[in-house]
């Protein structure tokens, strides 16, 4: 078994969901090498996360926006963490509703997603500045 692991760095983007795919694959050639494996892909934030969703439509993305934005509102009385602002505790929420990685089979040396999947970065601060992945990968 062959193990490869990298770490990158995401520019800043503003806040919502965000395709990151080409970004991942072109940052981990390695990828290449594997005929059947996994590929996991960690963020290293608490107001940030990764999910997998539709890559095609981007309206799929501004609905996922206002819809965590409806769920979970900014300026709560019961909120006890406001020092960063008041988007930051809502954000802490998000990123805990669609979690910190994603696992996704690799196949031939490619991810192996659906025909309409892509990984987004789910960017949950106004001004989250920019955001560090570690992707492991491991297979034969």
């Amino acid at each position: 078994m062959t193990f490869f692991q990298k770490t990158i760095k995401l520019p800043p983007v503003p806040r919502g969901f965000h395709l990151i795919t080409p970004l991942v694959a072109d940052a981990f050639p390695e990828l290449k090498a594997l005929k059947q494996g996994m590929l996991h892909v960690f963020i290293q934030h608490t107001s940030a996360g990764l999910t997998i969703n539709e890559n095609a439509d981007p309206t799929v993305r501004h609905d996922l926006e206002r819809h965590f934005n409806h769920m979970v509102p900014e300026n709560q009385p019961y909120y006890k963490h406001t020092t960063e602002g008041s988007d930051d505790m809502p954000a802490h929420i998000k990123a805990s509703l669609v979690g910190s990685s994603v696992s996704i089979p690799i196949t031939n040396g490619r991810m192996n997603l659906g025909t309409w999947q892509g990984i987004y970065l789910c960017e949950h601060r106004d001004h989250g500045g920019p955001r560090t992945l570690v992707i492991s990968a491991f297979g034969h």
